[in-house]
C-alpha cells in the first residue's frame, strides 16, 4: 500500500493504481476535467501509475498544463482518424500549420488534399474514436528504434528532428496501430476529447477546439483573413527555403549555412517594411500611421524601421507613444482584483490624445506630453509640434488599432498597422510552435537585459498580459491596413543562449516551475545560432541587445 496526500488529506491506496482512477475519485470537487496528476512537484500523465508515497495535485483542462495537453491529445486523434480513413500518406503528409483564434489549421504537402465528403469522414471516425474510448500509451524506444519507426511511417520531419537529441531514448504514443511524437504530455484514452470541431477552410481545414477559458464548449470560428494570410505567407518562405520544422533549422546550422539565411530574412522583412511605406505614401492624406500589437512584438524597432523607409519617399516621421498620454498613475482604472489596470483604454487620456492630434491636423501647434514612470505622472517639458505639409506621426501603443483611440480624426488621415511575432517553425509537422512561446522567451530575455527582471517575474506576470492582448488588441486585428510579422525563422537559436540560464535559476516548487521546465525542454530542440551575425537594425537585437537603435 501507498499513502497518498491530497489537500491536506491522507488516504491509502494500492501500489501500482493508475493516477487516472485516483483522479475520477476527486473529479467531482474540480469544474473542469482533470488532464494531468502532479505528484510532488512533478506532472505526470494519468495513464501512470503509482509507485510510492506522494503528494498529489491536479490540473484541469481549465489550468494551461491541462488545456496544451488537451490539444495535443485532440490532434493525435485527427492523425489517427486521417491514417483510417485516408491512409498513412495523408497523416505522414498533415501538417499543423498555426492557430487561428481556438481553431488549428492543417494541410498537406505533395499537393495532397481532401475534399469536404472526405473532410465530414475524418470527423466522424474522430467521434467513433473518441466514442470508443481507446487507450493512449507511451513507450520509450532508443533513439535509433524510434527513428526506424517513423522512417518506416514516412515522417522524416520527426527523423530530422530525433537527429539532434541527446538523449539515448525517444518517448513514443501510440493509438491502436498508430504511433506518434508529441512534445509535452498526453491525456490517457480517446473518451477525454469529447469537444471538437473539423471543417474544410482554404487548401486544408480547420480543427476547432475549445478555449482554455471556457474547456467545456466550442467557441464559434472567426476565420480572420488577413491574419490568415500573414500566417501562410510565412509558412509557405519557410518551404521555399526549405526550412518549415526545427530539424530543417538545425540542418541549415550545421551545414554552414546560418549566416546567410539571416541575412535572407533580414532582407525578406526590410523588403516588406518597405511594401507598407510605399503603400502609406501612396494613399493621400494619411497623417498618422497607428502601430499596435501584442508584447514583445518588437513595435519599437519595426517603427524605427518603417520611419526611415519613410524618409526615403521624402516624409519626416515623428514618433509618438500612446504610454505619453497615460492618466496619473493615482487615476488609473482597477481591475476585479483592485490592482491598477494599465492595459484598459480608460487608463490613458484619450480626450487629450485626440485634442492633441486634432489641433495638430488642424495646423496648431502643440505641446506633447510625456509620461513620468518613477512618479506616475504625465509631465509637459517644452516638446512643441508642428505639422507641416511633409511631416507624418507614427503613433504606438497597445490601443493604436482600436477606434475609440482616435475616434475625432478623420478615417483617411489614419494607416493602421498590426505586427506580432507570428512563428511559421514547427517543432515537427505535428507539433506547431505558440506564437505565445516566442514572444514569452523575447520580453524574458529584454526585461532581464533591461530591467533587470528575474524569468520567474517574467512567467508570474504573462497570464496578465495575455488577457490584456486578448481583451484589447486581437479584437481588432482585422481592421488593420498592413500586417507585420516581426518573427525570425532562426531567433530561438539565438534566444537560447540568452533564455536558458534565466530560466534554470527558477527553483523546484515555485509557481513558475512547471512553465520553466517546459521551456527549457522547448529549447533543447534548438541548436544555438551566435548573436554576432545580427545586423544592427535586426528586431532581434531589441531583445538580446546590440541595436543600432534606442530600443
Amino acid at each position: 500500500m501507498v499513502t497518498i496526500r491530497i489537500d491536506g488529506k491522507e488516504k491509502l491506496y494500492e501500489e501500482g493504481i493508475k493516477y487516472e482512477i485516483i483522479a475520477k475519485e476527486h473529479q467531482h470537487l474540480y469544474r473542469d476535467p482533470i488532464a494531468l496528476v502532479i505528484v510532488d512537484g512533478k506532472i505526470r500523465e494519468l495513464m501512470k501509475r503509482v509507485d510510492r508515497d506522494c503528494e498529489l495535485e491536479f490540473a484541469t483542462y481549465g489550468d494551461a498544463l491541462g488545456h496544451k495537453t488537451y490539444v495535443r491529445s485532440a490532434i493525435m486523434l485527427l492523425m489517427k482518424a486521417l491514417r483510417d480513413v485516408a491512409g498513412f500518406a495523408y497523416a505522414a503528409d498533415a501538417k499543423v500549420e498555426f492557430a487561428i483564434g481556438a481553431g488549428y489549421y492543417c494541410r498537406f504537402r505533395g499537393g495532397k488534399s481532401l475534399d469536404e465528403k472526405q473532410i465530414l469522414q475524418v470527423k466522424q471516425r474522430m467521434r467513433e474514436l473518441a466514442d470508443a474510448d481507446l487507450p493512449v500509451t507511451k513507450k520509450a524506444y532508443p533513439a535509433e528504434e524510434a527513428i526506424r519507426i517513423f522512417e518506416k511511417y514516412g515522417m522524416m520531419d520527426k527523423v530530422k528532428l530525433f537527429r539532434y537529441r541527446r538523449s539515448s531514448t525517444i518517448n513514443v504514443y501510440c493509438l491502436g496501430d498508430y504511433f506518434d511524437y508529441y512534445y509535452g504530455y498526453m491525456l490517457p484514452s480517446t473518451g477525454y476529447v469529447r469537444q471538437f470541431d473539423l471543417m474544410p477552410y482554404e487548401d486544408g481545414m480547420i480543427l476547432l477546439l475549445p478555449e482554455q477559458n471556457a474547456p467545456d464548449q466550442l467557441p464559434v470560428f472567426e476565420p480572420r483573413k488577413k491574419l490568415f494570410q500573414t500566417l501562410l505567407q510565412a509558412g509557405q518562405w519557410g518551404e521555399e527555403i526549405g526550412i518549415d520544422t526545427v530539424g530543417d533549422l538545425n540542418n541549415q546550422i550545421c551545414e554552414g549555412n546560418i549566416a546567410d539565411m539571416i541575412l535572407v530574412q533580414e532582407a525578406l522583412q526590410e523588403r516588406r517594411i518597405g511594401e507598407i511605406a510605399r503603400d502609406i505614401a501612396r494613399r493621400e492624406g494619411v497623417k498618422f500611421v497607428m502601430i499596435a500589437g501584442p508584447s514583445s512584438s518588437g513595435k519599437t524597432t519595426f517603427s524605427h524601421r518603417l520611419s526611415i523607409q519613410l524618409r526615403t519617399y521624402g516624409m519626416k516621421p515623428h514618433p509618438i507613444g500612446l504610454d505619453n498620454y497615460y492618466v496619473n498613475h493615482d487615476s488609473t482604472p482597477r481591475d476585479e482584483d483592485g490592482n491598477p489596470d494599465f492595459e484598459c483604454i480608460e487608463a490613458l487620456d484619450v480626450e487629450q490624445f485626440n485634442k492633441d492630434m486634432g489641433d495638430l491636423l488642424a495646423g496648431r501647434c502643440v505641446e506633447l506630453p510625456s509620461f513620468n514612470f518613477k512618479t506616475g505622472r504625465r509631465e509637459y517639458n517644452g516638446n512643441f509640434m508642428t505639422l507641416g505639409a511633409d511631416d507624418i506621426l507614427v503613433v504606438e501603443g497597445i490601443h493604436g488599432l482600436n477606434e475609440k483611440m482616435s475616434y475625432s480624426l478623420p478615417a483617411e488621415s489614419k494607416y493602421k498597422i498590426y505586427i506580432s511575432a507570428l512563428t511559421c517553425l514547427n517543432v515537427d509537422e505535428h507539433n506547431r510552435i505558440p506564437t505565445t512561446d516566442g514572444r514569452l522567451l523575447r520580453r524574458m530575455v529584454r526585461d532581464a537585459r533591461t530591467r533587470g527582471a528575474s524569468a520567474k517575474r517574467t512567467i508570474e506576470m504573462w497570464p496578465s498580459v495575455r488577457r490584456g492582448e486578448e481583451k484589447y488588441i486581437f479584437p481588432f486585428q482585422e481592421q488593420a491596413d498592413a500586417m507585420f510579422n516581426s518573427a525570425l525563422i532562426y531567433e530561438l537559436g539565438v534566444l537560447k543562449q540568452y533564455a536558458e540560464p534565466l530560466l534554470f535559476s527558477i527553483q523546484r516548487g515555485e509557481p513558475e516551475y512547471h512553465e520553466a521546465k517546459r521551456l527549457l525542454k522547448f529549447l533543447e530542440y534548438f541548436l544555438g545560432v551566435s548573436s554576432e551575425n545580427l545586423p544592427g537594425n535586426s528586431l532581434c537585437r531589441e531583445f538580446v541587445g546590440g541595436s543600432c537603435f534606442e530600443v
